[in-house]
C-alpha cells in the first residue's frame, strides 16, 4: 500500500476520499450532518412550545372561564366530596363519548351534570386534568385506574399515556395480573409485554398465588399463555433447524 493511499480514507456517507486524520467521514458530510442535527433541535423545541401553547388550564386548578359541566364520582360517600368542573366542549374534543353524551338531547347535555360510575374522587381530578393538560402523575394503581376510565370514554391518548407507564413497570410480581388486565380491557401493548415476560419465566410463574387464581377464575387466558409458549418451542425448534442444514 502507497504512502499515499494510507493517508487517505472513504468517507461512509458520499464514498468520497477524505484525509484519514478526519474522523469517519469528509468534512462536508459531517457539516451536513451538524446542521441536520440542529435543525431537528430546533424542530423539537418549536414542536414542544407549541404544545405549551395548546396546553390548557384545568379547571381544577384555576377559575379563568367558568365551568358549564360538572363530574360526580359516584363511588365515593355523596356530599363529601365536590363535584369536578369541567367545560363540555373540552370534554366533546377529547372523548367521542363525550361527544355524543353532551351534544345530542341525553339527560347529561341538558343538567350539565356527569355521574361517574365506580370510580374515586382523587381518580376523577386526575383523569379531568389529563383531558385539559395531556398529562398526570401516575402510580402503578392510578393508572390501572385510569386506562379504565381511558377506555370507557375512548379516550385513546390517555389510554397509551397509561399503557406506557404499566408496560415499563412489567415484572415477576405483576406480569399475570397486567395480562389478565390487559385482555379485559383492550390493552394491546401492555398485553404482549406481560405475555412475553410470561413466557420467558413460565416455569417460576406458574408456582405463583396469581396464576393459580388465573386458572381458577379464567382458564381461556391460561389456555391462551400455553398456546404461545407451544408456539414459541416450535418456532425455536424451527430456527434451529434451519440452522443445522445450512
Amino acid at each position: 500500500m502507497s504512502p499515499e493511499s494510507e493517508e487517505m480514507m472513504w468517507c461512509h456517507s458520499c464514498r468520497e476520499e477524505y484525509d484519514a486524520l478526519d474522523a469517519g467521514t469528509c468534512k462536508e458530510c459531517y457539516e451536513e450532518a451538524s446542521e441536520t442535527e440542529e435543525e431537528l433541535k430546533r424542530e423539537i423545541e418549536d414542536l414542544k412550545s407549541k404544545v405549551h401553547f395548546l396546553r390548557l388550564s384545568s379547571p381544577i386548578e384555576s377559575d379563568l372561564s367558568p365551568s358549564d359541566v360538572s363530574l360526580h364520582a359516584s363511588s365515593d360517600r355523596k356530599g363529601v366530596y365536590p363535584p369536578v368542573p369541567a367545560h363540555k366542549i373540552v370534554l366533546m374534543s377529547r372523548s367521542p363519548v363525550f361527544r355524543a353524551m353532551l351534544g345530542g338531547e341525553m339527560e347529561e347535555s341538558r343538567s350539565g351534570v356527569i355521574k361517574i360510575e365506580d370510580v374515586s374522587y382523587n381518580v376523577l381530578c386526575s383523569f379531568v386534568q389529563y383531558m385539559y393538560t395531556a398529562d398526570t402523575l401516575l402510580n402503578e394503581q392510578l393508572a390501572c385506574e385510569l386506562l379504565i376510565l381511558a377506555e370507557k370514554y375512548q379516550v385513546k391518548h390517555l389510554k397509551f399515556f397509561c399503557e406506557r407507564f404499566m408496560t415499563s413497570r412489567i415484572s415477576n410480581d405483576n406480569a399475570v395480573t397486567n395480562f389478565a388486565f390487559a385482555h379485559r380491557y383492550n390493552s394491546k401493548n401492555l398485553l404482549e409485554s406481560s405475555l412475553a415476560l410470561i413466557l420467558d419465566n413460565i416455569s417460576t410463574l406458574t408456582q405463583r398465588e396469581d396464576y393459580k387464581d388465573l386458572v381458577e377464575k379464567d382458564p381461556r387466558l391460561v389456555v391462551e399463555i400455553y398456546e404461545a409458549y407451544l408456539s414459541r418451542q416450535v418456532n425455536t425448534a424451527a430456527s434451529v433447524k434451519e440452522l443445522q442444514n445450512v
